[in-house]
């Protein structure tokens, strides 16, 4: 199976309350090669282009505001599978119907207030990741 990489984001609400290196761990632990990564406080521009997608949900506004309130930790990630694995990892985006173990059973306080992101399929991967980092800063 080939390498695969995948973008990861370890939102405002983890990074404030001072478990994103908890979660950086599992990340390593799990067998993912950390490719890029930065801190990096989101515009409403960036967050209003990133999450676009959800642009008519009745959440939107809701989402961009909690993801411009403090700054997140993106990351490129890289494994066999990385995208699955990493969903995998991250558990369903409730928290309440994530499985034992998994990110956001372990640290998310709500479905907004989650602690991860990550892509869903390598096209969105592929955009996703070329969002936040250049390609001198994923060789």
């Amino acid at each position: 199976m080939a390498l695969e990489r995948t973008f990861a984001m370890i939102k405002p609400d983890a990074v404030a309350r001072g478990i994103s290196g908890q979660i950086l761990q599992l990340i390593e632990e799990n067998g993912f090669r950390i490719v890029a990564m930065k801190k990096h406080p989101i515009s409403t521009k960036e967050a209003d282009g990133f999450y676009g997608v959800h642009r008519e949900r009745p959440f939107f506004a809701s989402l961009v505001k909690f993801m411009t309130e403090g700054p997140s930790i993106l990351l490129v990630l890289e494994k066999e599978s990385a995208i699955s694995a990493w969903r995998e990892l991250m558990g369903a985006t409730n928290p309440a119907n994530a499985a034992e173990g998994t990110i956001r059973k372990r640290f998310a306080e709500s479905i907004e207030r989650n602690c991860s992101h990550g892509s869903d399929a390598p096209e969105t991967a592929a955009v996703e990741c070329g969002y936040y980092f250049s390609a001198s800063e994923l060789l």
